[in-house]
């Protein structure tokens, strides 16, 4: 029997956000049926729902960053019971075979992974994401969140957390490197206490100076205003690696330049126009550049308990769901420090 659930979604690319109800698929064997306590607004929930990446069936709820308690489980289930606290992320179904999915990198799943929102579940409809009371997830996607994280600054760690930490564990970020990070915003800002704990000496390449003081504090040794023309001379060849959190357009040239030889620059944020870059100034000192989307089930699992020993967690605005079309505007505006959650009971 499904489920119906109180929501809050999109309706069209214009039109605000507003209450709604959507129904939750039949427990299936394998099945968890969460009751959300909390999600996180990202900006690709922005994105998405004004149809910036591409046409969008409505009504669409979105938010994919999921936290909550177990509420029932299909008879199969045996990674989580009644109670724990779990969450769920960028994805929630993938096809479980191919060498991707195999590899725990269900996130380029080579059949297509299934998206928390926006995409096609395994019924046939469209999944509806977080801003909702109850969601049902296979409990391969069910992440576990440790008892010593406060639940109600978990839910961006989800997505933000873990497109951090994944490249930063790819490209082995740890004592004796050094990481820059452009932006210090809801992704960026994660991005500096997880290199920090892993033992980098992080740097912080914002356009202004206004949240230095943000920065240091939270675990940045440097931080540096990219609107300063000197900035790009003092670090020139200085980073092993460098992650852009933001998605507007930059001078990748300027910032390839600030790598080390053998130093990758990893995009995060997607921008909308091509990349484009000097080929020699690549090719002069072995430079890279490179894509990462936000991590497998077991990069992500790996990442909370990380966080849980490292006592990190985001620096959040908890909201009621009447204020999501006002915490939009704010994203835009960048008038956050530095991720909103919803509280799902106000639903």
């Amino acid at each position: 029997m499904t489920t119906t659930v109180k929501a809050y979604g999109a309706v069209s690319t214009t039109d605000p956000l507003e209450p709604m109800t959507v129904e939750r698929r039949e427990l299936g064997p394998h099945d968890v049926l969460i009751d959300i306590d909390y999600a996180g607004i990202c900006h690709s929930d922005i994105h998405t729902v004004r149809g910036d990446w591409g046409p969008v069936t409505y009504p669409q709820v979105v938010g994919h960053e999921i936290v909550g308690h177990v509420a029932a489980v299909g008879s199969a289930v045996t990674k989580h019971k009644v109670g724990d606290r779990v969450g769920v992320g960028c994805e929630s179904g993938s096809c479980g075979e191919c060498a991707q999915c195999l590899k725990g990198e269900e996130v380029y799943c080579l059949n297509g992974n299934i998206q928390t929102y926006a995409g096609v579940d395994v019924d046939g409809t469209i999944t509806q994401g977080g801003y909702s009371q109850a969601t049902v997830v296979d409990e391969r996607f069910v992440l576990s969140v440790p008892e010593s994280l406060p639940l109600e600054k978990v839910a961006p760690l989800l997505c933000a957390g873990v497109t951090l930490y994944a490249p930063l564990k790819h490209w082995k970020a740890g004592p004796g490197t050094k990481v820059a990070i452009i932006g210090m915003g809801g992704l960026g800002h994660v991005g500096v206490k997880l290199a920090h704990a892993l033992g980098a000496e992080v740097t912080v390449l914002s356009r202004t100076l206004a949240k230095k003081d943000d920065g240091l504090k939270i675990g940045a040794d440097h931080y540096y205003a990219t609107e300063d023309p000197q900035t790009f001379e003092k670090l020139a060849g200085e980073f092993d690696l460098i992650l852009n959190t933001v998605s507007a357009g930059l001078d990748y040239g300027m910032y390839v330049n600030l790598l080390a030889v053998d130093g990758t620059l990893v995009i995060l944020g997607a921008p909308t126009e091509p990349v484009a870059v000097d080929a020699i100034n690549l090719i002069t000192h072995r430079r890279s550049i490179a894509g990462s989307a936000n991590g497998g089930i077991a990069d992500t699992q790996e990442m909370l308990d990380f966080c849980a020993e490292h006592g990190i967690v985001p620096e959040t605005e908890l909201i009621s769901a009447d204020y999501i079309n006002d915490a939009y505007e704010r994203v835009l505006a960048s008038d956050v420090r530095y991720r909103f959650v919803i509280d799902t009971k106000t639903l």
